[in-house]
């Protein structure tokens, strides 16, 4: 099983590095993806001792963006935390409309990451802690998958930490301008046309 998951992963990180991947790209709500990926996660939070928060504007945009993928950024990034977040620790959701894009970002409260690993942590088979990867089995690719997927939309992909808590965000680009969350038509830009 591990075995199998390691060459898929593989193999869709290549597709991505090559801009071979394929995206199935339509107006996607951040609000119902982030809910979805923090209800799937709902088992392992109960199992681990961690609570889950999420943060959301109401108003949060649609983005242009394959739904499939970003739920994968999402589940990568909480996978991620939930292996360096300790029981009664706290793994929060936050999402920010920006310019042209939406920013969200994966906060937990683990132990931090030493500040020479961080400009290493999106590569592929990087372990700052390389005991506790291959204790839980993980191969140090999660990360690097959400780069690439966040890269294919157009979008960014940063990491920071401090002793307790660390954040990685990504972002999705090409923010679908005439759709909020409800699905209704955005209104009009101050003093500019319909």
């Amino acid at each position: 099983m591990l075995l199998s998951r390691l060459v898929a992963d593989l193999q869709e990180l290549a597709q991505a590095e090559a801009g071979r991947l394929t995206l199935m790209r339509q107006p996607v709500a951040l609000v119902g993806l982030v809910e979805q990926a923090m209800g799937d996660a709902a088992a392992t939070s109960r199992w681990k001792g961690v609570t889950l928060l999420v943060d959301l504007p109401s108003d949060l945009p649609q983005v242009d963006a394959d739904r499939e993928r970003v739920g994968q950024v999402l589940r990568n990034l909480l996978q991620n935390a939930f292996a360096h977040t300790p029981a009664g620790g706290v793994i929060t959701v936050t999402a920010q409309p920006e310019a042209a894009s939406v920013r969200v970002a994966v906060h937990d409260t683990g132990s931090g990451i030493a500040p020479e690993h961080l400009p290493h942590v999106f590569d592929r088979f990087y372990r700052a802690d390389r005991l506790h990867s291959s204790q839980t089995g993980r191969a140090g690719l999660g990360l690097a998958i959400v780069k690439q997927l966040a890269l294919a939309h157009g979008g960014t992909v940063t990491a920071s930490s401090e002793p307790g808590r660390s954040t990685f965000t990504f972002t999705s680009a090409n923010r679908h301008p005439i759709l909020t969350r409800a699905g209704g038509p955005a209104p009009p830009a101050a003093g500019g046309q319909p």
